[in-house]
């Protein structure tokens, strides 16, 4: 369940007209103070990043899944059904026993998955994918005609 800081940033940005991808990024952001408090851990920045989006979606923030094929056939899954969830008006109190569990697997995992080298690793490896990916925006390029 995400803080109710959070939800309230979340909620802010939305009325603000701000993108659905910057109210996730409140989410994003929680968890990675989560990790640096020491309340869990991550395998990856990937991982921590896919955590604080599942939170977002479930929330209720209208952050579409992932294109077909851009993500593993399971994620894409779960990222549908998290949407979905969070679209519905009902919310069922989660199952106690699997939350317990996925709180215990994630405290076994590391904490630097949230640090600054970490970070700052994966937003140059995810900028050199969205470069080669071509999805990067006309007024970035160099080779626009002036």
């Amino acid at each position: 369940m995400p803080e109710k800081k959070t939800m309230d940033r979340a909620r802010q940005d939305a009325r603000e007209g701000k993108a659905p991808s910057t109210q996730a990024g409140e989410f994003v952001r929680e968890e990675m103070d989560h990790i640096r408090e020491g309340k869990h851990g991550a395998r990856s920045p990937q991982q921590a990043i896919a955590i604080g989006l599942s939170k977002a979606r479930r929330a209720g923030v209208k952050l579409p899944p992932p294109k077909k094929g851009r993500v593993s056939k399971e994620t894409e899954t779960r990222a549908e059904r998290d949407y979905e969830k969070g679209q519905s008006g009902r919310h069922s109190k989660p199952s106690a026993k699997r939350s317990r569990a996925t709180s215990a697997a994630l405290k076994k995992e590391g904490r630097g998955a949230a640090s600054h080298a970490a970070l700052s690793r994966h937003a140059k490896i995810a900028a050199k994918a969205r470069k080669t990916r071509g999805t990067v925006g006309p007024s970035r390029t160099r080779s626009r005609s002036r």
